[in-house]
C-alpha cells in the first residue's frame, strides 16, 4: 500500500454570485462538487477535462490557496483546517505551485535572483551568502546559468521564464508540487523540454505532482493516474494504461477520441465521438448526472439521479450510471 501525501474529502467549492441590489444574491458558480481522491507519495496525478470544469480550483484547494465551501483536504495526514497559522506557514514550504502564464508570474520589476530569492527571504531561509548560492544552484537545476540571476524577466524566452517559474517553486525544497497547465503557453518544441525537466526534477528530488493539463498527449507522458473532470466533478479515475487503453465514462471516451492521432497514416484510427451541445454553466448545471444531456448512452435515470464515483476495481472509478 502506497503512503497517501495528500487526500482531498467531499472538497465543494461555490463562488457568490452578487445581484443588482443591497445585499442581494443571484446565485453561485459550482466550481468544485464533492470531490474525493488521493495522491501517492512520489505520484503523479493528473486532471484532465475541458477548460472551465474546475481543475485549477481544486488545485487551488488543495494548496489552500483558496478555502473550501466545504469538505477537507489532508496533507501528510493532517487536516489543513485544523493547522494554526504557524503551521500553515510551515506547510509552505512542503508544497508549492507552477503557474500556468510564465509571463504574469514574474513582477517585471525585479530581477531573477530577487525572484527566485524571495521565498528563502520570507522563510528566513540562511544567510544572504548561501541564499545567493542556493539561487545559483536552483538556476543550474533547471537549466540556465548562474549569471542569469542579474537580468529581468523581458530578457528570456517563453520557455526560459517557465524554467525561472520552477526554480522558484522548488526554492524550498518542497516534496508536493500543484503544476497547472506548466506548458500550455509554450510552443510544442519548448513543451518537450519543460515535460522532460520536470520528469528529470522528480527523480531527483522525489516530487510528488498534481500535474493539471488538457492535452492528453503530455498527460500520457507525465501521469501514473488519471482523474477526469466535467463540470466541477470527478467522473473518473484509474491507472494512466487503462484509461488510454479504454476509458469507461462517457465523456472520457469523447475526450480520448478527440485527441491527435500520432502517425496520420496508422491503420487503426479510433473514430471521433461527436458531444451534442455545449457545457452547460455551472451557475445552473443540469439534474442528474451534469453530462447526461450531452450523452449519448443516457437513460432516464441519469437526469434524474447523480452517479456515486464506484469503485470498481484494479484502482478505477467511475461515476455513471451504466457502469
Amino acid at each position: 500500500m502506497k503512503e497517501v501525501i495528500c487526500e482531498a474529502k467531499n472538497l465543494v467549492k461555490h463562488y457568490p454570485l452578487h445581484g443588482t441590489g443591497f445585499g442581494s444574491r443571484a446565485g453561485v458558480v459550482r466550481a468544485v462538487e464533492d470531490v474525493s481522491f488521493s495522491i501517492a507519495r512520489r505520484e503523479v496525478f493528473a486532471l484532465v477535462g475541458e477548460s472551465g470544469c474546475g481543475k485549477s480550483t481544486l488545485g487551488r484547494l488543495l494548496l489552500r490557496l483558496e478555502e473550501p465551501s466545504s469538505g477537507h483536504v489532508f496533507f501528510e495526514g493532517k487536516d489543513l483546517e485544523s493547522l494554526s497559522a504557524r503551521e500553515i506557514f510551515q506547510f509552505r514550504r512542503r508544497a508549492q505551485i507552477i503557474y500556468q502564464d510564465p509571463y504574469s508570474a514574474l513582477n517585471p520589476r525585479k530581477k531573477i535572483g530577487q525572484l527566485i530569492e524571495e521565498p528563502l527571504v520570507i522563510h528566513r531561509w540562511g544567510s544572504a551568502a548561501e541564499r545567493r548560492e542556493k539561487v545559483a544552484d536552483l538556476l543550474h537545476r533547471v537549466g540556465l546559468r548562474p549569471d542569469h540571476a542579474e537580468r529581468y524577466p523581458h530578457e528570456f524566452s517563453g520557455g526560459q521564464r517557465q524554467r525561472i517559474v520552477i526554480a522558484r517553486a522548488l526554492a524550498l525544497n518542497p516534496i508536493f508540487l500543484v503544476a497547472d497547465e506548466p506548458v500550455s503557453a509554450l510552443d510544442v518544441s519548448i513543451q518537450a523540454q519543460v515535460i522532460n525537466l520536470l520528469e528529470e526534477l522528480q527523480e531527483q528530488m522525489k516530487l510528488t505532482y498534481l500535474f493539471i493539463s488538457h492535452d492528453l498527449r503530455v498527460v500520457q507522458h507525465m501521469a501514473h493516474r488519471i482523474g477526469v473532470m466535467y463540470l466541477g466533478r470527478l467522473v473518473e479515475t484509474g491507472p494512466k494504461e487503462a484509461f488510454f487503453q479504454e476509458p469507461l465514462h462517457p465523456y472520457a471516451q469523447a475526450l480520448l477520441s478527440a485527441a491527435p492521432v500520432p502517425d496520420p497514416k496508422a491503420a487503426i484510427r479510433k473514430a471521433r465521438i461527436l458531444l451534442e451541445g455545449d457545457v452547460p454553466s455551472p451557475i445552473r448545471p443540469p439534474s442528474g448526472c451534469a453530462f447526461h444531456p450531452r450523452c449519448r448512452e443516457r437513460e432516464a435515470i441519469c437526469s434524474q439521479w447523480v452517479p456515486p464515483l464506484r469503485d470498481l476495481g484494479s484502482g478505477r472509478r467511475v461515476a455513471c450510471h451504466r457502469r
